[in-house]
């Protein structure tokens, strides 16, 4: 692995701390100065919470996409310190797509009220039970509380509202009854868990071989925002989304479907999104919705709580499917 636990909660503790003494300019969007990391700061993070909270009004499921992006790709390049080329790249990939839309563009000056993030965890309980859309109001209201909580000088009222209206907009997807041999450890047990959901993830990757690995890589990103929830001390917000995700482990183990669109695989690669060549490889355009980034941050922040060689050993031979 690239990173050590050590080290990744340093950077988390360094990040909360630059969000805190920069908690007063952030609510206008202003340029930032304060460095999270050596090669990283909090700019993508702004900038994607301005985007979580504006997606409800453009389009909420691809714009939701982008904006939490944003903040995976921040992640990524902290957690796995990311040398300077490759963080450099992907900043300006983000540049090039979509750092100046009006997405991103600041909101209006207000007074931070950092505890009312607990709105949003109350907006992803709403939908209860349910399979909305492979679990991505779960993902991107995990994306934005952690967010909010790095830099609570975002956390004001009109960013807060839009992201949960985001939250909110998502719609049941194949929402059939989960099996009942699908069973998730409690993902308060970080390493069951997450050796779970690597274990299924890579189940999936052979299963959809020819047909995308968008399975795959959403039950890297689903799982892992249920894991991190917990992990951040919302373990009753997780729960909630439980039955939700065995029934996308359930839809997950049958397999392509008749009808599902065929796509063409990946060409196998060394490169992962931990080396500058993979991402000065990509081109300016090819970021697609932000699956680019999302995946390889739920991906290397799993097998980080996994620890467990073995199956990192296994998914290394595959991982060119889904990056």
């Amino acid at each position: 692995m690239v990173r050590n636990i050590d080290r990744r909660e340093f950077a988390k503790r360094t990040s909360a701390v630059a969000g805190a003494l920069l908690a007063g300019p952030l609510s206008g969007g202003g340029a930032l100065t304060g460095q999270v990391s050596e090669e990283t700061d909090n700019r993508l993070v702004l900038l994607g919470l301005n985007a979580l909270a504006r997606a409800h009004e453009l389009n909420y499921f691809a714009d939701g996409h982008r904006g939490a992006s944003f903040v995976a790709a921040h992640l990524m390049c902290v957690d796995n310190d990311l040398d300077a080329a490759a963080t450099s790249r992907i900043e300006d990939l983000f540049e090039i797509n979509w750092a100046s839309s009006a997405l991103c563009k600041p909101f209006p000056d207000e007074q931070p009220e950092p505890a009312a993030v607990a709105r949003i965890g109350d907006a992803l309980m709403e939908g209860g039970e349910v399979l909305l859309q492979v679990g991505h109001n779960a993902i991107f209201a995990m994306l934005a509380i952690k967010a909010f909580r790095m830099l609570p000088g975002a956390a004001t009222p009109r960013r807060i509202d839009g992201v949960c209206k985001l939250i909110r907009s998502f719609t049941p997807w194949r929402d059939v009854a989960p099996d009942e041999d699908v069973n998730p450890p409690p993902f308060i047990d970080q390493v069951a868990a997450s050796r779970y959901i690597l274990h299924e993830a890579s189940d999936a990757v052979d299963r959809f071989v020819g047909f995308g690995q968008g399975f795959a890589g959403h039950m890297l990103t689903f799982g892992q925002s249920l894991v991190e929830l917990a992990a951040m001390g919302d373990e009753q917000w997780a729960n909630g989304c439980r039955t939700a995700f065995r029934k996308y482990v359930t839809v997950t183990r049958r397999g392509p479907q008749q009808g599902d669109r065929r796509i063409a695989d990946h060409q196998p690669s060394k490169l992962r999104p931990t080396d500058a060549a993979y991402w000065q490889r990509r081109g300016d355009r090819a970021v697609g919705l932000g699956h680019v980034f999302k995946y390889p941050y739920s991906y290397y922040d799993l097998l980080e709580r996994a620890n467990d060689p073995s199956l990192e050993q296994e998914w290394d031979a595959k991982a060119y499917h889904v990056f």
